[in-house]
């Protein structure tokens, strides 16, 4: 890739940082700029753009449930707000085509149609990185955006299969058979790859030679090979291990994805005033998830999260556009319109997720009649019953503080922690430990605190997440004691800087009550 491009993504990307917007905003600046310097796209640039994408579809794959798919809200939340877009941006194109509007007027009913149903798309980068950009990916609101951002993208490799008019091959069902039966020896490779570069290299194995590959010799989309093979280890104990390890590339590589949306050029004036115009359809498309995702039971809060992250147009909307412009379905044109369409949309809901949080506060009294009587206990209030200390992070050192401390003050003590089968471990052998994640403010704000809180334990390894936890903490419960492991000196000063009130070395004390005991030792 040239060194100009690498620049002038990271120079646009830190400016829109700087700014509040994502970085991605500024990669596909860096793309629209240098496209009026002659730059063009590559195919090194493609190829790394086509990795990124890989890898984010796998990592999607490996943090969701396939039974979070066969949510009610997340496939008929998809199929009804797709329906639903795609007929109303269909018919607005059709009376701007009757009254005879630039670029419009040679739409029919069928390219029309074409349009809306790419419009009707969310964008899975943006969304993706949104929700791992506030810890949230894991949190109901986010599971339901990602389900919903799944089923649509299923949408769009049907459309892709289809369009081509060339069914996949005799092989692709017992090589999707074959991918999904293969499991327990992918999961064998997972368990046996260590924590190291290894692990990182199985991770790209897996996404692109295994599940990409396999899938396209026979038809399929890679897109959808990654995907597969991704849901395939989700509930392998280090699925997210492995989607943690892999963050920092996937990232990398998709600058090449946003660049080459950039690269393709700038429209006309026609098609730019078309695309600033479509944007009056996202507030639209926001109330449609509003309105629909709590009728399945779950609460405003929930559906307002869900709402704001899936208020985007997508690149897999540019990549039916590009397929149905390939077919001769659509001018040549459309392509430009939805790629400046889905770079809008990107920096439009930056602010508005930057304040979802007050907005909502001040929005709450006219969304919250939106949600039905019965909330399912999913997304009901967590009481936290008679507890009066909370321990998060329910590993080594967290349950050891948890055992200690029920041995001292009772069966006042909870654990949290946010690996499912750690808790459901934990619950076997007695211990009183519910799932939820310090660093996830839906965990917060469902949370049913008492004012008889007095301490809270945080026992996370990422010394991140114990800092984060301390804000929220603060937040929610000012005047309760902090007490918080680290694992360097310069940790535990940080810590008591954010507000702990005990902070300890683990290693340091560790090794002090090693010492302690060989001079017991020596002394007898």
């Amino acid at each position: 890739m040239d060194v100009t491009l690498l620049l002038a993504a990271f120079a646009l990307g830190f400016a829109a940082s700087a700014v509040g917007l994502p970085p991605l905003v500024g990669y596909l600046a860096a793309g629209f700029i240098l496209h009026e310097f002659a730059y063009e796209t590559t195919d090194n640039i493609q190829f790394v753009a086509d990795i990124g994408v890989l890898l984010l579809l796998f990592s999607i794959g490996l943090k969701l449930k396939i039974r979070t798919l066969a949510r009610p809200e997340v496939y008929g939340g998809a199929s009804i707000a797709m329906v639903m877009t795609t007929a109303l941006i269909t018919g607005v194109l059709l009376v701007g085509a009757a009254a005879g509007l630039p670029l419009l007027s040679e739409l029919g009913l069928t390219e029309a149609a074409l349009l809306g149903f790419a419009f009707s798309f969310s964008s899975t980068v943006y969304a993706v990185k949104a929700l791992e950009d506030r810890n949230e990916s894991s949190s109901l609101a986010g599971q339901i955006a990602i389900g919903i951002l799944i089923v649509q993208d299923l949408f769009a490799v049907a459309f892709l299969v289809f369009s081509t008019g060339e069914l996949p091959s005799l092989w692709a069902i017992p090589v999707v058979v074959g991918v999904v039966l293969l499991r327990p020896v992918w999961g064998w490779l997972l368990s046996q790859s260590g924590h190291g570069e290894l692990l990182v290299l199985l991770g790209f194995v897996l996404a692109v030679g295994v599940g990409a590959a396999s899938f396209e010799l026979v038809g399929i989309k890679a897109d959808l090979g990654a995907l597969v093979i991704g849901l395939s280890l989700a509930s392998h104990p280090r699925a997210v291990e492995l989607a943690d390890r892999l963050l920092g590339y996937k990232d990398l590589l998709l600058i090449g994805f946003f660049l080459s949306i950039g690269l393709g050029g700038i429209p006309s004036p026609a098609a730019l005033v078309v695309a600033i115009v479509a944007l009056l359809f996202l507030p639209i498309k926001g109330l449609g998830f509003m309105t629909l995702i709590p009728r399945f039971g779950l609460r405003a809060r929930t559906a307002w999260h869900s709402a704001i992250t899936l208020t985007t147009f997508s690149e897999f909307g540019l990549i039916v556009v590009v397929a149905a412009i390939n077919e001769g379905l659509l001018d040549d044109e459309w392509a430009a319109v939805i790629a400046i369409a889905v770079a809008a949309s990107f920096a439009a809901a930056a602010p508005t997720n930057a304040r979802r949080y007050r907005l909502y506060r001040k929005l709450s009294g006219r969304l919250e009649p939106l949600e039905r009587q019965n909330i399912r206990d999913e997304d009901a209030v967590i009481d936290s019953g008679a507890s009066s200390i909370l321990v998060f992070g329910m590993g080594r050192v967290g349950t050891g503080a948890y055992d200690e401390l029920v041995i001292r003050e009772g069966q006042v003590v909870m654990g949290v922690d946010r690996q499912e089968p750690i808790v459901e471990a934990h619950q076997t052998l007695g211990r009183h430990v519910i799932r939820g994640d310090a660093m996830d403010s839906e965990f917060w704000e469902r949370m049913s605190l008492k004012p008889d809180v007095g301490l809270v334990v945080l026992a996370m390894s990422d010394h991140e997440a114990n800092l984060r936890a301390t804000e929220w903490v603060k937040g929610y419960l000012p005047e309760v004691k902090i007490a918080a492991a680290a694992q360097y000196e310069d940790q535990v000063a940080e810590l008591q800087e954010a507000g702990v009130d005990i902070a300890r070395n683990l290693f340091s004390e560790a090794g002090q009550g090693l010492a302690d005991d060989a001079c017991d030792l020596l002394s007898r």
